[in-house]
């Protein structure tokens, strides 16, 4: 197996990690998503069929569609845990409905929280889709 696709495997395993971590959260524990953790999930779904698929095909290109999802992804979830944790900053942004981006399911250790987890899963893509290097042109 060659370096690029070990990366490329590395970020699906964590994208589906990611995936069925946010299912169990809310078909198992029922936590009602909010509307920030919507827009992460949005993010974060497609890429375990990208990942996939550029894993498979060992598509060097694909990298850059990742990185698009999973550095949006990750500007998502540091925006949505200042709102969790920053005192105050929930107050910019009212919720329109539902469950408040400031609600805090879970509080590992006082600090990790469902957007951390998000943060880490996009954070860790992105620096798999960082070190996938071009192909060498034979």
């Amino acid at each position: 197996m060659q370096r690029n696709n070990l990366f490329f495997f590395a970020a699906w395993i964590v994208s589906i990690v990611a995936m069925l971590g946010s299912l169990f959260f809310s078909e198992i524990r029922h936590f009602v998503p909010c509307e920030m953790c919507w827009y992460q999930r949005i993010l974060m779904y497609p890429l375990v069929l990208v990942l996939g698929f550029a894993a498979l095909r060992e598509d060097y290109h694909m990298k850059y569609l990742i990185m698009m999802f999973s550095i949006i992804g990750l500007c998502f979830s540091v925006y949505h845990y200042m709102e969790q944790k920053v005192p105050g900053f929930a107050s910019v942004k009212p919720c329109v409905g539902g469950v408040p981006c400031s609600t805090q399911y879970i509080n590992w250790g006082g600090f990790i929280t469902i957007p951390f987890l998000a943060g880490t899963a996009f954070l860790l893509i992105t620096i798999c889709m960082l070190l996938v290097k071009r192909p060498v042109q034979k």
